[in-house]
């Protein structure tokens, strides 16, 4: 059976590949003056019993929900973080049920996600303010003497907007499955790259320690001791999480989500934002029966519901190429995407990287791009943990794999498609981290962030700001909102470009060495990966969505 959280109604769902019936156990007059986004939620099980498609449509039901109070929306005793609120005598109820900085501040993750389509980019309007949840609500009131409750920080100074969390833009979601797959596969190829390494490994005497590699891409050397412990001093590209504490084994995971590579899965992300944007949470994080909020609502999300929208996620249609067909845009973009690899920007936005078929950990004998919830590397503690991790059936905790083909023709279209084995995903990046802000300051650097999003809140590396954030996913990112770099505060891609400095410093000069038609050529190329129309049939079109041979038969810069 399905349930409705405190509700005594019994539903009886009828479930085939090509309807649902939903059947009132009571009259439906039973339903009269109630106001609630999801009346009927996915009982733990039901995933497996659903119908991939139909599993995917509540996924979007659940992401396009715009929750309520009747439901457990807002959280009047805890702080987007988990915590409890510092202040148990000021509720977050009205008027303080919202707050557009510290949340929550959501109805829906629609209402941000949402350019082109739901599940994409958004406006510069619909900016994160990353960290500010620490706050139960963020006043900024100088009055205020408790410590994270509205002016203070953790140490007990005030703050200002301009300290008190990172503006970031809202980035899409689309072909986020297959770029999570990637970053599965990466992963276990370090991680059998430092099991091979015997004590005594040193990277200070080549060609000694570990060079950590995969997909071409190099992260640096990993050291391990006489004694066993490990130094990942000169390890490269990967957020402190993944790195050893006090000579602790390092997981080397690949957290290919948020800006600076703080979580592992779509699954960890969607944890983490139910609770801060909506003030929903799930079963899987709080626990079940839990009311960590004190809104008298218990298991406000179930673990089947946290796999219907990670799925719904996973498989939005993947971004593509949109050129029109006018002779000299065809040849600007021609030409511009040889420049953009000439010049070198294809070092960290690169081109494709290849999901392979013999490596999908936690899922032998499949390929790398049958996906599945959930990702065997999902935390069970630390920050923004529990997650459901992957094992025998013990709701909210564990749960079998529950897979789906990223490559089928039955989902969202366009899709990318397996070649020799070989899925090529064309994400333009290299999911490391780097530093390209032009002094690496953050107390002065406009490009870097107040407070370090990898580091314990509250500790001297968390108020020593960060520089670092990862490779930019090119692909669809020119109409998620027109609002670049990690901030959104550039207009235009052009601005995003010239603002490289520190490891992007060479390939900025090689662009401004550039004649200004080469430059415009690199731009129209940028320009041109877009999300494309919905049911796209090829993953490139031109202005009509009409399916476009690319690249065009014969050499189109001699024949204009």
């Amino acid at each position: 059976m399905i349930r409705a959280h405190r509700w005594v109604w019994t539903w009886v769902v009828v479930l085939s590949c090509c309807v649902t019936i939903v059947a009132w156990g009571q009259s439906p007059s039973s339903q009269i003056g109630r106001e609630v986004a999801i009346p009927v939620h996915l009982q733990d099980g039901e995933e497996f019993t659903t119908p991939i498609k139909k599993l995917i449509e509540f996924g979007s039901q659940l992401f396009n929900a715009k929750f309520t109070i009747q439901e457990g929306a807002g959280r009047p005793f805890s702080k987007g973080t988990g915590n409890p609120i510092s202040d148990f005598s000021s509720p977050l109820i009205f008027p303080r049920n919202f707050d557009r900085i510290s949340s929550p501040e959501a109805n829906a993750c629609s209402g941000c996600h949402n350019a082109p389509v739901s599940g994409a980019g958004g406006d510069r309007v619909t900016e994160v303010f990353v960290l500010a949840q620490r706050f139960d609500h963020l006043t900024f009131d100088q009055t205020d003497p408790i410590p994270t409750r509205g002016a203070k920080d953790e140490s007990g100074n005030f703050v200002t907007m301009d300290s008190a969390t990172n503006d970031r833009k809202t980035i899409g979601m689309n072909g986020s499955g297959f770029v999570e797959m990637l970053a599965r596969q990466m992963t276990a190829d370090l991680q059998a790259e430092r099991d091979a390494t015997p004590p005594g490994s040193s990277c200070a005497m080549p060609p000694g320690g570990t060079r950590l590699k995969s997909k071409g891409i190099s992260f640096g050397c990993l050291t391990r001791n006489a004694n066993g412990s490990w130094d990942t001093s000169q390890v490269d590209g990967l957020a402190a999480p993944s790195l050893s504490k006090n000579g602790a084994l390092p997981s080397l995971i690949i957290r290919p989500l948020h800006q600076v590579g703080n979580v592992i899965s779509i699954r960890q992300f969607s944890n983490n934002a139910f609770n801060h944007h909506h003030g929903m949470q799930s079963e899987e994080r709080f626990g079940l029966g839990e009311d960590p909020d004190g809104d008298k609502f218990t298991n406000e999300l179930t673990t089947a519901d946290l796999t219907a929208v990670s799925m719904f996620q996973a498989t939005l249609a993947v971004p593509g190429r949109v050129i029109p067909n006018d002779p000299a845009v065809e040849r600007a973009n021609l030409l511009g995407e040889a420049v953009f690899d000439q010049i070198g920007c294809n070092s960290c936005h690169i081109d494709a990287l290849p999901l392979t078929a013999e490596n999908n950990p936690g899922l032998p004998g499949q390929p790398g791009w049958i996906y599945f919830e959930p990702n065997p590397y999902n935390p069970a503690t630390g920050p923004n943990a529990p997650n459901l991790r992957l094992g025998p059936t013990d709701y909210p905790a564990t749960a079998p794999a529950l897979a789906v083909d990223l490559t089928s023709e039955s989902l969202p279209l366009p899709r990318l498609r397996a070649q020799r084995g070989v899925v090529m995903v064309s994400a333009y990046t290299d999911l490391k981290l780097h530093d390209i802000s032009a002094t690496s300051d953050p107390k002065f650097d406009p490009e870097c962030e107040p407070l370090d999003q990898n580091q314990p809140a509250g500790s001297a590396r968390f108020f020593a700001g960060n520089c670092k954030f990862i490779t930019r996913k090119l692909w669809g990112f020119y109409n998620q909102g027109g609002a670049f770099m990690h901030h959104g505060k550039f207009t235009t891609a052009r601005e995003a470009v010239e603002a490289h400095n520190g490891e992007a410093l060479i390939q900025r000069k090689a662009f401004d060495a550039l004649s200004l038609d080469q430059q415009n050529e690199l731009i129209e190329f940028l320009k041109s990966l877009q999300v494309l129309p919905r049911n796209s049939r090829s993953l490139v079109v031109d202005e009509n969505g009409n399916p476009k041979p690319w690249p065009p038969a014969g050499d189109v810069t001699q024949r204009y």
